[in-house]
Protein backbone atom coordinates (compact mmCIF):
# COMPACT_ATOMS: atom_id res chain seq x y z
CA UNK A 1 0.00 0.00 0.00
CA UNK A 2 1.29 3.44 -0.94
CA UNK A 3 1.59 6.57 1.16
CA UNK A 4 -0.59 9.48 0.03
CA UNK A 5 -0.36 13.26 0.04
CA UNK A 6 -3.45 15.46 -0.09
CA UNK A 7 -3.61 18.87 -1.74
CA UNK A 8 -6.74 20.81 -0.79
CA UNK A 9 -8.83 23.21 -2.87
CA UNK A 10 -6.78 22.95 -6.04
CA UNK A 11 -8.29 25.46 -8.53
CA UNK A 12 -9.48 24.58 -12.00
CA UNK A 13 -10.66 27.38 -14.30
CA UNK A 14 -13.69 26.63 -16.43
CA UNK A 15 -14.20 28.01 -19.94
CA UNK A 16 -16.25 30.98 -18.63
CA UNK A 17 -13.63 31.89 -16.02
CA UNK A 18 -15.40 30.37 -12.99
CA UNK A 19 -13.02 28.57 -10.63
CA UNK A 20 -13.94 25.15 -9.25
CA UNK A 21 -11.88 23.57 -6.48
CA UNK A 22 -10.90 20.00 -5.82
CA UNK A 23 -8.94 17.96 -3.32
CA UNK A 24 -6.23 15.90 -5.01
CA UNK A 25 -4.93 12.65 -3.46
CA UNK A 26 -1.56 11.48 -4.84
CA UNK A 27 0.54 8.42 -4.13
CA UNK A 28 3.91 9.66 -2.92
CA UNK A 29 6.04 7.23 -4.90
CA UNK A 30 6.04 5.68 -8.34
CA UNK A 31 3.68 6.70 -11.09
CA UNK A 32 2.53 8.14 -13.32
CA UNK A 33 -0.91 7.17 -12.07
CA UNK A 34 -4.33 6.79 -13.68
CA UNK A 35 -6.80 9.42 -12.50
CA UNK A 36 -10.15 8.75 -10.81
CA UNK A 37 -12.36 11.84 -10.76
CA UNK A 38 -15.66 12.55 -9.07
CA UNK A 39 -17.67 15.78 -9.13
CA UNK A 40 -20.35 16.32 -6.49
CA UNK A 41 -22.52 19.06 -4.97
CA UNK A 42 -22.58 17.71 -1.40
CA UNK A 43 -19.28 19.00 -0.06
CA UNK A 44 -16.07 17.11 -0.76
CA UNK A 45 -15.02 17.38 2.89
CA UNK A 46 -18.37 16.44 4.43
CA UNK A 47 -17.50 13.51 6.75
CA UNK A 48 -20.21 11.20 5.40
CA UNK A 49 -19.20 11.93 1.80
CA UNK A 50 -15.50 11.51 2.54
CA UNK A 51 -16.13 8.16 4.20
CA UNK A 52 -18.29 6.97 1.30
CA UNK A 53 -15.76 7.95 -1.37
CA UNK A 54 -12.73 6.52 0.42
CA UNK A 55 -10.34 8.66 -1.61
CA UNK A 56 -7.30 7.93 0.56
CA UNK A 57 -7.81 4.18 0.22
CA UNK A 58 -8.21 4.47 -3.55
CA UNK A 59 -5.01 6.53 -3.84
CA UNK A 60 -3.12 3.97 -1.74
CA UNK A 61 -4.03 1.40 -4.41
CA UNK A 62 -2.25 3.41 -7.09
CA UNK A 63 -4.70 6.02 -8.40
CA UNK A 64 -4.50 9.79 -8.45
CA UNK A 65 -7.89 10.77 -7.01
CA UNK A 66 -9.65 14.09 -7.68
CA UNK A 67 -12.76 15.08 -5.69
CA UNK A 68 -14.29 18.34 -6.90
CA UNK A 69 -17.08 20.53 -5.56
CA UNK A 70 -19.41 21.37 -8.45
CA UNK A 71 -20.19 24.93 -9.49
CA UNK A 72 -21.64 27.11 -6.77
CA UNK A 73 -21.13 24.51 -4.04
CA UNK A 74 -18.90 24.67 -0.96
CA UNK A 75 -15.33 25.57 -2.05
CA UNK A 76 -16.18 26.23 -5.71
CA UNK A 77 -17.19 29.59 -7.16
CA UNK A 78 -20.20 30.41 -9.31
CA UNK A 79 -23.96 30.16 -8.92
CA UNK A 80 -25.67 26.91 -7.94
CA UNK A 81 -28.10 25.67 -10.57
CA UNK A 82 -28.71 21.93 -10.30
CA UNK A 83 -27.63 20.05 -13.46
CA UNK A 84 -27.23 23.10 -15.74
CA UNK A 85 -23.43 23.31 -16.05
CA UNK A 86 -22.35 19.72 -15.53
CA UNK A 87 -21.64 18.87 -19.18
CA UNK A 88 -19.34 21.82 -19.86
CA UNK A 89 -17.74 21.78 -16.42
CA UNK A 90 -17.29 18.03 -16.64
CA UNK A 91 -15.46 18.29 -19.96
CA UNK A 92 -13.18 21.08 -18.70
CA UNK A 93 -12.44 19.28 -15.43
CA UNK A 94 -11.53 15.97 -17.09
CA UNK A 95 -9.03 17.74 -19.33
CA UNK A 96 -7.58 19.63 -16.36
CA UNK A 97 -7.33 16.50 -14.20
CA UNK A 98 -5.59 14.55 -16.95
CA UNK A 99 -2.82 17.17 -16.98
CA UNK A 100 -2.17 17.15 -13.22
CA UNK A 101 1.31 16.29 -11.99
CA UNK A 102 1.61 12.53 -11.56
CA UNK A 103 -1.21 11.69 -14.00
CA UNK A 104 -0.72 9.12 -16.75
CA UNK A 105 -3.25 11.04 -18.88
CA UNK A 106 -6.11 8.55 -18.54
CA UNK A 107 -9.17 9.55 -16.49
CA UNK A 108 -11.99 7.45 -15.11
CA UNK A 109 -15.02 8.85 -13.31
CA UNK A 110 -16.79 7.30 -10.33
CA UNK A 111 -19.57 8.17 -7.90
CA UNK A 112 -23.26 7.74 -7.19
CA UNK A 113 -26.56 9.51 -7.82
CA UNK A 114 -25.93 13.19 -8.71
CA UNK A 115 -22.27 12.39 -9.22
CA UNK A 116 -23.23 9.39 -11.29
CA UNK A 117 -24.99 11.84 -13.58
CA UNK A 118 -21.99 14.19 -13.67
CA UNK A 119 -20.12 11.23 -15.18
CA UNK A 120 -22.69 10.81 -17.91
CA UNK A 121 -22.72 14.51 -18.73
CA UNK A 122 -18.94 14.64 -18.98
CA UNK A 123 -18.94 11.49 -21.11
CA UNK A 124 -21.51 12.99 -23.48
CA UNK A 125 -19.21 16.02 -23.88
CA UNK A 126 -16.44 13.62 -25.05
CA UNK A 127 -13.20 14.83 -23.44
CA UNK A 128 -10.51 12.70 -25.11
CA UNK A 129 -8.80 11.76 -21.83
CA UNK A 130 -11.94 10.16 -20.34
CA UNK A 131 -11.53 6.40 -20.69
CA UNK A 132 -14.18 4.78 -18.43
CA UNK A 133 -17.16 5.62 -16.20
CA UNK A 134 -18.69 3.79 -13.24
CA UNK A 135 -22.04 5.41 -12.38
CA UNK A 136 -23.84 3.99 -9.36
CA UNK A 137 -27.55 4.41 -8.56
CA UNK A 138 -28.29 7.05 -11.16
CA UNK A 139 -31.14 7.67 -13.57
CA UNK A 140 -31.59 7.54 -17.31
CA UNK A 141 -34.74 9.57 -18.01
CA UNK A 142 -35.31 12.33 -15.39
CA UNK A 143 -39.08 12.09 -15.96
CA UNK A 144 -38.90 8.44 -14.86
CA UNK A 145 -37.63 8.56 -11.28
CA UNK A 146 -35.88 11.90 -10.70
CA UNK A 147 -38.39 14.67 -11.43
CA UNK A 148 -41.48 12.52 -11.93
CA UNK A 149 -42.81 9.00 -12.33
CA UNK A 150 -45.74 8.15 -14.58
CA UNK A 151 -46.60 11.85 -14.77
CA UNK A 152 -46.72 12.35 -10.98
CA UNK A 153 -44.13 14.53 -9.24
CA UNK A 154 -41.43 12.76 -7.21
CA UNK A 155 -42.35 14.89 -4.21
CA UNK A 156 -40.69 12.52 -1.76
CA UNK A 157 -37.17 13.35 -2.94
CA UNK A 158 -37.80 16.85 -4.28
CA UNK A 159 -38.70 18.61 -1.04
CA UNK A 160 -36.05 17.31 1.42
CA UNK A 161 -33.27 17.23 -1.20
CA UNK A 162 -33.87 20.84 -2.20
CA UNK A 163 -34.06 22.00 1.42
CA UNK A 164 -30.81 20.22 2.29
CA UNK A 165 -29.01 21.84 -0.63
CA UNK A 166 -30.36 25.17 0.58
CA UNK A 167 -28.09 25.14 3.63
CA UNK A 168 -24.95 26.01 1.65
CA UNK A 169 -26.92 28.59 -0.35
CA UNK A 170 -27.99 30.41 2.80
CA UNK A 171 -24.49 30.23 4.28
CA UNK A 172 -23.17 31.99 1.17
CA UNK A 173 -26.07 34.43 0.85
CA UNK A 174 -25.72 35.73 4.40
CA UNK A 175 -21.96 35.28 4.84
CA UNK A 176 -21.52 38.91 5.92
CA UNK A 177 -24.48 38.98 8.32
CA UNK A 178 -24.22 36.27 10.99
CA UNK A 179 -27.53 37.26 12.56
CA UNK A 180 -29.46 36.96 9.30
CA UNK A 181 -27.58 33.79 8.45
CA UNK A 182 -28.53 32.12 11.70
CA UNK A 183 -32.19 33.10 11.37
CA UNK A 184 -32.40 31.91 7.76
CA UNK A 185 -30.78 28.58 8.62
CA UNK A 186 -33.01 28.06 11.64
CA UNK A 187 -36.14 28.61 9.54
CA UNK A 188 -34.95 26.31 6.77
CA UNK A 189 -33.93 23.53 9.16
CA UNK A 190 -37.28 23.88 10.87
CA UNK A 191 -39.02 23.16 7.57
CA UNK A 192 -36.65 20.28 6.86
CA UNK A 193 -37.22 18.66 10.25
CA UNK A 194 -41.01 18.94 9.93
CA UNK A 195 -41.22 18.00 6.26
CA UNK A 196 -43.31 14.85 6.82
CA UNK A 197 -46.08 16.73 8.60
CA UNK A 198 -45.97 20.12 6.91
CA UNK A 199 -43.98 20.80 3.74
CA UNK A 200 -44.96 17.58 1.95
CA UNK A 201 -48.61 18.61 2.34
CA UNK A 202 -48.30 22.18 1.07
CA UNK A 203 -49.99 23.19 -2.17
CA UNK A 204 -49.65 23.81 -5.02
CA UNK A 205 -47.25 20.89 -5.34
CA UNK A 206 -46.05 22.04 -8.76
CA UNK A 207 -45.08 25.52 -7.54
CA UNK A 208 -44.13 24.59 -4.03
CA UNK A 209 -44.37 27.33 -1.38
CA UNK A 210 -41.36 26.01 0.58
CA UNK A 211 -38.89 26.79 -2.23
CA UNK A 212 -40.23 30.29 -2.68
CA UNK A 213 -40.25 30.83 1.09
CA UNK A 214 -36.50 30.21 1.30
CA UNK A 215 -35.51 31.45 -2.15
CA UNK A 216 -33.72 28.22 -3.10
CA UNK A 217 -33.55 26.19 -6.33
CA UNK A 218 -35.59 22.98 -6.42
CA UNK A 219 -34.55 19.59 -7.76
CA UNK A 220 -35.88 20.34 -11.24
CA UNK A 221 -39.51 19.25 -11.54
CA UNK A 222 -40.82 22.80 -11.64
CA UNK A 223 -38.14 24.11 -13.96
CA UNK A 224 -38.58 21.21 -16.35
CA UNK A 225 -42.27 22.21 -16.69
CA UNK A 226 -41.37 25.82 -17.43
CA UNK A 227 -38.44 24.93 -19.72
CA UNK A 228 -38.89 21.40 -21.11
CA UNK A 229 -35.69 21.64 -23.16
CA UNK A 230 -33.66 22.29 -19.99
CA UNK A 231 -34.21 18.67 -18.86
CA UNK A 232 -31.57 17.69 -21.42
CA UNK A 233 -28.97 18.98 -18.95
CA UNK A 234 -29.35 15.76 -16.95
CA UNK A 235 -31.02 13.38 -19.45
CA UNK A 236 -29.10 10.25 -20.40
CA UNK A 237 -31.97 8.40 -22.09
CA UNK A 238 -31.64 8.21 -25.85
CA UNK A 239 -28.01 9.38 -25.80
CA UNK A 240 -26.09 6.42 -24.39
CA UNK A 241 -24.86 5.37 -27.85
CA UNK A 242 -23.00 8.69 -28.09
CA UNK A 243 -20.71 7.51 -25.28
CA UNK A 244 -18.02 5.25 -26.72
CA UNK A 245 -16.58 4.18 -23.38
CA UNK A 246 -16.63 1.12 -21.12
CA UNK A 247 -19.08 1.48 -18.26
CA UNK A 248 -19.81 -0.29 -14.97
CA UNK A 249 -23.41 0.16 -13.77
CA UNK A 250 -24.30 -0.51 -10.13
CA UNK A 251 -27.83 -0.30 -8.74
CA UNK A 252 -30.24 -1.56 -6.13
CA UNK A 253 -33.63 -3.24 -6.46
CA UNK A 254 -35.04 -0.78 -3.93
CA UNK A 255 -33.19 2.28 -5.23
CA UNK A 256 -35.21 5.24 -6.47
CA UNK A 257 -33.20 5.03 -9.72
CA UNK A 258 -33.35 1.24 -10.09
CA UNK A 259 -34.82 1.27 -13.58
CA UNK A 260 -32.51 4.04 -14.78
CA UNK A 261 -29.46 1.94 -13.92
CA UNK A 262 -30.89 -1.00 -15.89
CA UNK A 263 -31.90 1.17 -18.84
CA UNK A 264 -28.46 2.76 -19.09
CA UNK A 265 -26.76 -0.63 -19.06
CA UNK A 266 -29.16 -2.06 -21.63
CA UNK A 267 -28.66 0.88 -23.98
CA UNK A 268 -24.87 0.69 -23.73
CA UNK A 269 -24.88 -3.03 -24.51
CA UNK A 270 -27.25 -2.45 -27.43
CA UNK A 271 -24.79 0.12 -28.79
CA UNK A 272 -21.99 -2.44 -28.63
CA UNK A 273 -20.12 -0.77 -25.78
CA UNK A 274 -18.26 -2.78 -23.09
CA UNK A 275 -20.64 -2.65 -20.14
CA UNK A 276 -21.12 -4.51 -16.86
CA UNK A 277 -24.10 -4.53 -14.49
CA UNK A 278 -24.36 -5.20 -10.74
CA UNK A 279 -27.78 -5.17 -9.03
CA UNK A 280 -28.01 -5.81 -5.29
CA UNK A 281 -30.81 -5.89 -2.70
CA UNK A 282 -30.06 -2.30 -1.80
CA UNK A 283 -31.71 1.08 -1.51
CA UNK A 284 -30.13 4.37 -2.58
CA UNK A 285 -27.85 4.46 0.46
CA UNK A 286 -28.50 1.14 2.22
CA UNK A 287 -26.08 -1.54 1.08
CA UNK A 288 -25.41 -3.69 4.14
CA UNK A 289 -27.76 -6.62 3.45
CA UNK A 290 -30.57 -5.63 5.81
CA UNK A 291 -33.27 -3.46 4.31
CA UNK A 292 -36.78 -2.62 5.42
CA UNK A 293 -38.05 -5.66 7.31
CA UNK A 294 -35.82 -8.18 5.57
CA UNK A 295 -32.36 -9.57 6.30
CA UNK A 296 -30.96 -10.59 2.92
CA UNK A 297 -27.80 -11.93 4.55
CA UNK A 298 -24.29 -10.62 5.12
CA UNK A 299 -23.20 -11.92 1.72
CA UNK A 300 -25.65 -9.48 0.14
CA UNK A 301 -23.67 -6.47 1.38
CA UNK A 302 -21.24 -4.43 -0.67
CA UNK A 303 -18.54 -5.54 1.78
CA UNK A 304 -18.81 -9.20 0.76
CA UNK A 305 -20.68 -9.47 -2.57
CA UNK A 306 -21.25 -13.19 -2.24
CA UNK A 307 -17.60 -13.74 -1.18
CA UNK A 308 -16.28 -12.00 -4.29
CA UNK A 309 -14.74 -9.24 -2.17
CA UNK A 310 -15.63 -5.61 -1.53
CA UNK A 311 -17.56 -3.81 -4.25
CA UNK A 312 -15.07 -0.94 -4.01
CA UNK A 313 -12.18 -3.32 -4.76
CA UNK A 314 -14.06 -4.94 -7.65
CA UNK A 315 -14.63 -1.47 -9.08
CA UNK A 316 -10.94 -0.55 -8.75
CA UNK A 317 -9.91 -3.76 -10.50
CA UNK A 318 -12.30 -2.91 -13.34
CA UNK A 319 -10.92 0.63 -13.59
CA UNK A 320 -7.34 -0.62 -13.69
CA UNK A 321 -8.21 -2.76 -16.70
CA UNK A 322 -9.23 0.33 -18.69
CA UNK A 323 -6.97 3.06 -17.27
CA UNK A 324 -3.67 1.25 -16.67
CA UNK A 325 -3.85 -2.21 -18.29
CA UNK A 326 -0.05 -2.64 -18.26
CA UNK A 327 0.42 -1.74 -14.60
CA UNK A 328 1.65 -4.35 -12.12
CA UNK A 329 -1.08 -5.40 -9.72
CA UNK A 330 -0.15 -7.32 -6.60
CA UNK A 331 -3.78 -8.35 -6.03
CA UNK A 332 -5.56 -8.74 -9.38
CA UNK A 333 -9.34 -8.86 -9.15
CA UNK A 334 -11.45 -11.60 -10.70
CA UNK A 335 -13.17 -10.72 -13.96
CA UNK A 336 -16.70 -9.47 -13.41
CA UNK A 337 -19.43 -11.27 -15.37
CA UNK A 338 -21.50 -9.19 -17.79
CA UNK A 339 -24.37 -9.18 -15.26
CA UNK A 340 -24.29 -9.93 -11.54
CA UNK A 341 -27.76 -10.07 -9.96
CA UNK A 342 -28.92 -10.68 -6.42
CA UNK A 343 -32.04 -12.85 -6.56
CA UNK A 344 -34.22 -11.93 -3.59
CA UNK A 345 -36.46 -14.49 -1.93
CA UNK A 346 -33.76 -17.16 -2.22
CA UNK A 347 -31.11 -14.52 -1.38
CA UNK A 348 -28.42 -15.61 -3.82
CA UNK A 349 -26.05 -13.83 -6.20
CA UNK A 350 -26.22 -15.12 -9.75
CA UNK A 351 -24.12 -14.44 -12.83
CA UNK A 352 -25.89 -13.80 -16.13
CA UNK A 353 -24.85 -12.94 -19.67
CA UNK A 354 -27.47 -10.29 -20.47
CA UNK A 355 -30.29 -8.09 -19.24
CA UNK A 356 -33.17 -8.54 -19.66
CA UNK A 357 -32.98 -12.33 -19.44
CA UNK A 358 -33.96 -13.86 -22.76
CA UNK A 359 -35.43 -16.92 -21.05
CA UNK A 360 -38.03 -14.85 -19.16
CA UNK A 361 -41.62 -15.63 -20.16
CA UNK A 362 -44.21 -12.87 -19.81
CA UNK A 363 -46.99 -14.41 -17.73
CA UNK A 364 -50.40 -12.89 -16.99
CA UNK A 365 -51.88 -12.78 -13.50
CA UNK A 366 -55.49 -11.60 -13.64
CA UNK A 367 -57.40 -9.54 -11.11
CA UNK A 368 -60.54 -11.56 -10.38
CA UNK A 369 -63.79 -11.11 -8.51
CA UNK A 370 -63.67 -12.00 -4.82
CA UNK A 371 -60.28 -10.31 -4.36
CA UNK A 372 -58.60 -13.18 -6.18
CA UNK A 373 -55.42 -13.15 -8.26
CA UNK A 374 -55.22 -16.01 -10.75
CA UNK A 375 -53.28 -17.25 -13.77
CA UNK A 376 -56.51 -18.12 -15.60
CA UNK A 377 -58.51 -15.35 -17.30
CA UNK A 378 -61.73 -14.00 -15.76
CA UNK A 379 -65.15 -15.14 -16.81
CA UNK A 380 -68.14 -13.12 -18.00
CA UNK A 381 -69.91 -11.20 -15.26
CA UNK A 382 -67.11 -10.94 -12.66
CA UNK A 383 -67.88 -7.24 -12.34
CA UNK A 384 -65.71 -4.53 -10.84
CA UNK A 385 -63.91 -3.53 -7.68
CA UNK A 386 -64.55 -0.02 -6.38
CA UNK A 387 -63.18 2.44 -3.84
CA UNK A 388 -63.19 6.15 -3.07
CA UNK A 389 -59.94 8.06 -3.29
CA UNK A 390 -59.79 11.22 -1.18
CA UNK A 391 -56.70 13.41 -1.68
CA UNK A 392 -57.20 14.75 1.85
CA UNK A 393 -56.57 11.23 3.19
CA UNK A 394 -54.06 9.59 0.82
CA UNK A 395 -52.53 6.14 1.17
CA UNK A 396 -49.26 6.64 3.10
CA UNK A 397 -45.94 5.68 1.57
CA UNK A 398 -44.87 2.43 3.23
CA UNK A 399 -41.56 1.09 1.95
CA UNK A 400 -40.50 0.84 -1.67
CA UNK A 401 -37.79 2.08 -4.02
CA UNK A 402 -37.60 5.54 -2.55
CA UNK A 403 -35.36 8.30 -1.20
CA UNK A 404 -37.27 10.51 1.21
CA UNK A 405 -37.11 12.12 4.63
CA UNK A 406 -36.10 9.75 7.41
CA UNK A 407 -39.67 8.98 8.46
CA UNK A 408 -40.09 6.91 5.29
CA UNK A 409 -37.93 3.80 5.16
CA UNK A 410 -37.06 2.22 1.81
CA UNK A 411 -37.22 -1.49 1.09
CA UNK A 412 -39.64 -4.35 1.74
CA UNK A 413 -41.97 -3.42 4.59
CA UNK A 414 -45.06 -5.02 6.19
CA UNK A 415 -48.08 -3.69 4.27
CA UNK A 416 -50.72 -4.43 6.93
CA UNK A 417 -51.67 -0.79 7.53
CA UNK A 418 -51.99 -0.16 3.80
CA UNK A 419 -54.06 -3.27 3.16
CA UNK A 420 -56.46 -2.41 6.00
CA UNK A 421 -57.57 0.78 4.25
CA UNK A 422 -60.89 0.95 2.36
CA UNK A 423 -59.25 2.82 -0.55
CA UNK A 424 -56.89 -0.06 -1.43
CA UNK A 425 -58.12 -3.02 -3.48
CA UNK A 426 -56.21 -6.18 -2.54
CA UNK A 427 -56.01 -9.23 -4.83
CA UNK A 428 -54.30 -12.40 -3.60
CA UNK A 429 -53.34 -15.68 -5.29
CA UNK A 430 -53.66 -19.17 -3.90
CA UNK A 431 -50.53 -20.51 -2.16
CA UNK A 432 -47.88 -21.46 -4.71
CA UNK A 433 -47.18 -25.16 -5.17
CA UNK A 434 -43.54 -24.48 -6.09
CA UNK A 435 -41.06 -21.62 -6.26
CA UNK A 436 -41.80 -18.95 -8.87
CA UNK A 437 -38.98 -16.67 -10.02
CA UNK A 438 -39.81 -13.24 -11.44
CA UNK A 439 -36.80 -11.47 -12.96
CA UNK A 440 -37.30 -8.52 -15.29
CA UNK A 441 -39.63 -5.59 -15.88
CA UNK A 442 -43.18 -5.79 -14.55
CA UNK A 443 -46.22 -3.95 -15.91
CA UNK A 444 -49.87 -3.76 -14.94
CA UNK A 445 -52.71 -3.30 -17.40
CA UNK A 446 -55.88 -2.01 -15.79
CA UNK A 447 -59.32 -1.41 -17.22
CA UNK A 448 -60.34 1.49 -15.00
CA UNK A 449 -62.91 4.25 -14.62
CA UNK A 450 -63.25 7.34 -12.43
CA UNK A 451 -65.84 10.05 -11.95
CA UNK A 452 -63.08 12.70 -11.95
CA UNK A 453 -61.53 14.52 -14.94
CA UNK A 454 -58.10 13.29 -13.89
CA UNK A 455 -56.82 10.81 -11.31
CA UNK A 456 -53.92 8.49 -10.50
CA UNK A 457 -53.65 4.71 -10.58
CA UNK A 458 -51.11 3.02 -8.31
CA UNK A 459 -50.28 -0.70 -8.47
CA UNK A 460 -48.05 -2.61 -6.06
CA UNK A 461 -46.78 -6.21 -6.17
CA UNK A 462 -46.27 -7.98 -2.83
CA UNK A 463 -45.14 -11.32 -1.42
CA UNK A 464 -47.27 -12.86 1.34
CA UNK A 465 -45.29 -15.32 3.44
CA UNK A 466 -46.56 -18.40 5.25
CA UNK A 467 -47.21 -16.28 8.36
CA UNK A 468 -49.50 -13.99 6.38
CA UNK A 469 -47.12 -11.01 6.34
CA UNK A 470 -47.32 -9.07 3.09
CA UNK A 471 -44.24 -7.14 1.92
CA UNK A 472 -43.86 -4.89 -1.11
CA UNK A 473 -41.60 -5.76 -4.03
CA UNK A 474 -42.27 -3.17 -6.77
CA UNK A 475 -44.83 -0.48 -7.48
CA UNK A 476 -45.69 2.22 -9.99
CA UNK A 477 -48.05 5.06 -10.80
CA UNK A 478 -49.70 6.65 -13.82
CA UNK A 479 -51.46 10.02 -13.95
CA UNK A 480 -54.48 9.72 -16.21
CA UNK A 481 -56.73 12.23 -17.92
CA UNK A 482 -60.21 10.73 -17.94
CA UNK A 483 -63.72 11.05 -19.28
CA UNK A 484 -65.77 10.58 -16.12
CA UNK A 485 -67.49 7.21 -16.01
CA UNK A 486 -65.69 5.78 -19.05
CA UNK A 487 -63.60 2.61 -18.72
CA UNK A 488 -60.18 2.97 -20.35
CA UNK A 489 -56.96 0.97 -20.46
CA UNK A 490 -54.21 2.17 -18.13
CA UNK A 491 -50.62 0.91 -18.24
CA UNK A 492 -48.58 1.16 -15.05
CA UNK A 493 -44.84 0.49 -15.20
CA UNK A 494 -43.74 -1.17 -11.96
CA UNK A 495 -40.08 -1.24 -13.03
CA UNK A 496 -37.90 -4.31 -12.50
CA UNK A 497 -36.89 -6.82 -9.88
CA UNK A 498 -35.39 -10.26 -9.36
CA UNK A 499 -37.46 -12.16 -6.83
CA UNK A 500 -38.43 -15.74 -6.02
CA UNK A 501 -41.86 -16.29 -4.49
CA UNK A 502 -41.30 -19.36 -2.35
CA UNK A 503 -43.57 -22.40 -2.37
CA UNK A 504 -46.39 -21.85 0.09
CA UNK A 505 -46.23 -18.06 -0.35
CA UNK A 506 -48.94 -16.09 -2.11
CA UNK A 507 -48.66 -13.29 -4.66
CA UNK A 508 -50.60 -10.12 -3.87
CA UNK A 509 -51.45 -7.00 -5.90
CA UNK A 510 -52.69 -3.66 -4.56
CA UNK A 511 -54.66 -1.22 -6.69
CA UNK A 512 -55.22 2.28 -5.32
CA UNK A 513 -54.83 5.93 -6.32
CA UNK A 514 -52.11 7.39 -4.09
CA UNK A 515 -48.74 6.73 -2.51
CA UNK A 516 -48.09 9.91 -0.57
CA UNK A 517 -45.80 11.69 -0.05
CA UNK A 518 -43.61 9.60 -2.36
CA UNK A 519 -45.67 10.98 -5.24
CA UNK A 520 -47.74 14.15 -5.14
CA UNK A 521 -51.49 13.77 -4.71
CA UNK A 522 -53.73 14.05 -7.75
CA UNK A 523 -56.38 16.49 -6.53
CA UNK A 524 -58.95 15.04 -8.98
CA UNK A 525 -60.01 18.50 -10.23
CA UNK A 526 -58.06 18.90 -13.46
CA UNK A 527 -56.37 22.09 -12.26
CA UNK A 528 -52.74 22.43 -13.40
CA UNK A 529 -50.30 21.13 -10.79
CA UNK A 530 -48.67 24.57 -10.70
CA UNK A 531 -51.94 26.12 -9.49
CA UNK A 532 -54.04 23.40 -7.91
CA UNK A 533 -55.04 23.84 -4.27
CA UNK A 534 -58.61 22.50 -4.29
CA UNK A 535 -59.33 18.79 -4.07
CA UNK A 536 -62.32 16.47 -4.34
CA UNK A 537 -62.86 12.74 -3.72
CA UNK A 538 -63.08 10.44 -6.73
CA UNK A 539 -65.07 7.23 -7.11
CA UNK A 540 -62.79 4.62 -8.73
CA UNK A 541 -63.63 1.32 -10.45
CA UNK A 542 -61.43 -1.53 -11.68
CA UNK A 543 -62.98 -3.99 -14.13
CA UNK A 544 -62.11 -7.68 -13.89
CA UNK A 545 -64.29 -9.67 -16.22
CA UNK A 546 -63.86 -11.40 -19.55
CA UNK A 547 -64.45 -8.44 -21.89
CA UNK A 548 -62.67 -5.88 -19.68
CA UNK A 549 -59.83 -7.70 -17.89
CA UNK A 550 -57.21 -6.19 -15.63
CA UNK A 551 -53.90 -7.97 -15.17
CA UNK A 552 -50.30 -7.77 -14.09
CA UNK A 553 -47.61 -9.24 -16.35
CA UNK A 554 -44.70 -11.00 -14.66
CA UNK A 555 -41.44 -12.01 -16.41
CA UNK A 556 -41.31 -15.58 -15.10
CA UNK A 557 -38.04 -17.54 -15.27
CA UNK A 558 -38.80 -21.20 -16.06
CA UNK A 559 -37.45 -23.66 -13.54
CA UNK A 560 -34.41 -25.52 -14.90
CA UNK A 561 -35.05 -29.04 -16.08
CA UNK A 562 -33.93 -31.82 -13.77
CA UNK A 563 -30.23 -32.45 -14.06
CA UNK A 564 -29.42 -28.90 -15.18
Amino acid sequence: MLDVTIEHDVPATMRDGVILRADVYRPTTGGPWPVLLTRLPYGKNTPMIAAMLGAVGIARHGFLVVVQDTRGRFASDGEWEPWTFEMEDGYDTVRWAAALQGSNGSVGMFGASYFGNTQWMAALAKPPELKAISPRVTWSEPEDGLFARGGAAELGITVPWSLMQGVDILLRRHANDPMAQGQALMTLIGDLDAVANTAYWELPAGHHPVFERHGIPELGFERSRREPEWSASCRVAGRQAEVDLPSLHTGGWYDIFCQGTLDNFTAMRAAGRPAKLIMGPWSHIGTMGYLGDVNFGTAASTELMGFRGRLADLELGWFRQWLAPDADDDAPQPELPPVLLFVMGINQWREEQQWPLVRAVDTDLFLRAGDRLAFDAPEVGEGTGAFTYDPADPVPTTGGALLMSNEFLPGPVDQARVEARPDVLVYTSDPLAENLEVTGRIKAYLTAATDAPTTDWVVRLCDVDTQGISRNIVDGIVRAVATPGEFTGQVIDLWSTSYVFRAGHRIRVHVTSSNFPRWDRNLNTGEPIEQGTRSRPARQEIAHHATQPSRIVLPVIPAPAEGQ
